[in-house]
C-alpha cells in the first residue's frame, strides 16, 4: 500500500491530468482535494480528448474509486453537466464517484459577485476565471456558505438562503445597481441539483481513511499549481485554496503520516495564465512559438498562456514547501529544435529603499529565494544559465536512450539543481508518449 500526491510545481497547467491518468493504473482510488471547476485536466485516451474539471481523472479507468473531497468547491450544474458529458461518451459514472458532504457549494450569486468584483478592480484585476470560486471560499471562511450535505435538508437550506440573500441583495442593489436575486428561483433550481447529486454524497473522510487502512493505493490529485497557492503563491494573483501538498490533509481529512510520496508536475519551460508577475516571460516571437507548439491555451477558459524559460528560483520555493519525492517533467518535446535553452538561476533586484534588508543600499542585489511580495518579484530581473538545445525529435520517446544527449543533459541539470529525481518524462499528449524512470507507487513502497 502506498499513497501518492500529484500536484503542480508552477502556475498550473503543467499537464497533471495525463500524469494522474497514467499513475491511476497503479492506484485503487483517486481523490481530489481542492479547487473548483476553474481547473481543467486534459487527458488523451485512444486519440480521444477528455477535459475534466471537477471529477478526478481516475474516472476514465474501470474499477477505480473517485473522490471529490471537502476542500473542493462545487458548482452543481457544472458537475452534473460533466457527469452527463462523460456518460454520453460511454464513461461509467455511478457507484465509482463519491462527493464529500462537507464540500462547499458555489451559488449563483458567487458567480455574479466574482465578475462584479473583478470588473471593479479595473487595472488592478487579478485574472479570476469569473466562475464564483473565490466568493464561495470567502463564504466558507466567513461561515455563511452552503455544503453539499445542506442541499439534502430542504427546509434548513431555504431558511439559510433567505438569510444570506438579505446581505447579498443589499450589496447587489446598492453597490452594483443590480436587480435582487429570487430566493425561490435558486431554491427550486438547487433542489433539482440535490435530487441528482444526493446519491453521490457521503462522508469522504471516513471513506478515504477506511480505504487507506484497508491497504488500497490512493492517488491524491491537486488542481492549479503551487505558485497559485493562497498562502505560498504570488499573492494576490493566486487561487483561493491550498494548492500545495498541505491541502491534502485539510482537503480530504487525511493525516500527513499517511502520505508516502509527493510527485511534482512541471513543464520543461514555464507558463502562467492571467495576471501577475512572471520574471522569465518571453514577450517576443519565441514566446509566441512556444505557445503555438505547446498548445498553450487554458482547458477551461481557452485563455492564452504566457510562456517563458524555466525558473529555478520559483521551483526551489515549490520544492521547499511540498517536499517532492519525484518530478514528472512534461512537454519536453516542445523544446525540440531550439539551438540554445536558458534556465533562470537567480534574480537581480535593485531596491532604492533598501527594503530587502541587504547591505547594498540601492545597488543591485542577488535574489535566490522567492520574494514575499509581487511588487519585488515584478521588479526582479532573471539571471540565466545557457544550455545547449537539441535538433533530434523527442516526440513520442519511451526510453531514455531515445533522447538526444543534450536533452538528457538539460534534465540532469534540472534534477541536480533542484536535488530531486525526475521519475517521469512526458514526450507528447498521448498516454503512451511517456518515459518511466521510476514508478512512483513502487518507489514509495520500497522506502517504507
Amino acid at each position: 500500500m502506498s499513497n501518492i500526491v500529484v500536484l503542480g510545481v508552477q502556475w498550473g497547467d503543467e499537464g497533471k491530468g495525463k500524469i494522474v491518468d497514467l499513475l491511476t493504473e497503479d492506484a485503487d482510488v483517486v481523490a481530489r482535494y481542492q479547487g473548483g471547476h476553474n481547473a481543467g485536466h486534459t487527458v488523451m485516451v485512444r486519440n480521444k480528448q477528455f477535459i475534466l474539471h471537477l471529477i478526478p481523472s481516475g474516472i476514465l479507468h474501470k474499477g477505480k474509486k473517485c473522490i471529490i473531497g471537502n476542500g473542493v468547491v462545487i458548482h452543481p450544474r457544472a458537475l452534473i453537466d460533466e457527469i452527463e458529458g462523460l456518460k454520453k461518451r460511454r464513461v461509467t459514472v455511478g457507484r465509482n464517484l463519491f462527493i464529500s458532504g462537507r464540500a462547499h457549494v458555489i451559488m449563483p450569486y458567487h458567480t455574479l459577485l466574482d465578475g462584479k468584483h473583478e470588473e471593479a478592480r479595473g487595472s488592478q484585476k487579478i485574472g479570476t476565471t469569473g466562475r464564483g470560486i473565490g466568493p464561495a471560499y470567502v463564504d466558507k471562511m466567513s461561515r455563511t456558505g452552503f455544503r453539499m450535505i445542506d442541499l439534502l435538508d430542504s427546509s434548513s437550506f431555504k431558511a439559510k438562503l433567505k438569510a444570506n440573500l438579505e446581505d447579498i441583495n443589499f450589496l447587489l442593489e446598492k453597490k452594483y445597481r443590480q436587480k435582487k436575486i429570487s430566493a425561490n428561483r435558486i431554491y427550486n433550481q438547487y433542489m433539482k441539483f440535490a435530487d441528482y447529486l444526493g446519491p453521490f454524497v457521503t462522508d469522504t473522510v471516513v471513506l478515504t481513511n477506511d480505504l487507506i487502512d484497508k491497504g488500497r493505493n490512493v492517488l491524491f490529485e491537486g488542481a492549479q499549481g503551487t505558485l497559485l497557492d493562497i498562502d505560498h503563491g504570488t499573492y494576490p494573483f493566486v487561487t483561493s485554496s491550498s494548492a500545495s501538498a498541505g491541502g491534502v490533509c485539510t482537503g480530504l481529512g487525511v493525516s500527513p503520516a499517511k502520505v508516502d510520496g509527493i510527485i511534482g508536475v512541471m513543464k520543461a519551460y514555464t507558463t502562467r495564465v492571467g495576471e501577475g508577475p512572471f520574471p522569465t516571460e518571453l514577450q517576443n516571437s519565441l514566446g509566441e512559438e512556444l505557445r503555438a507548439r505547446g498548445g498553450e491555451y487554458g482547458a477551461t477558459t481557452g485563455r492564452a498562456r504566457r510562456c517563458g524559460w524555466l525558473d529555478l528560483v520559483s521551483l526551489k520555493h515549490a520544492i521547499r514547501i511540498n517536499g517532492f519525492t519525484g518530478i514528472a517533467l512534461t512537454k519536453l518535446d516542445v523544446l525540440d529544435g531550439l539551438d540554445k535553452l536558458k534556465v533562470c538561476t537567480s534574480y537581480t533586484y535593485k531596491d532604492p529603499a533598501n527594503s530587502c534588508g541587504c547591505s547594498k543600499k540601492g545597488k543591485p542585489c542577488k535574489v535566490t529565494d522567492m520574494p514575499q511580495t509581487v511588487k519585488v518579484l515584478d521588479e526582479c530581473e532573471p539571471v540565466y544559465k545557457e544550455l545547449d538545445g537539441w535538433h533530434k525529435s523527442t516526440k513520442g520517446a519511451t526510453k531514455m536512450k531515445d533522447l538526444p544527449k543534450q536533452a538528457r543533459a538539460y534534465m540532469d541539470y534540472i534534477s541536480e539543481a533542484l536535488n530531486v529525481d525526475i521519475d517521469l518524462i512526458s514526450t507528447g499528449q498521448k498516454r503512451d508518449e511517456i518515459i518511466f524512470v521510476n514508478r512512483p507507487f513502487k518507489k514509495a513502497k520500497k522506502k517504507k
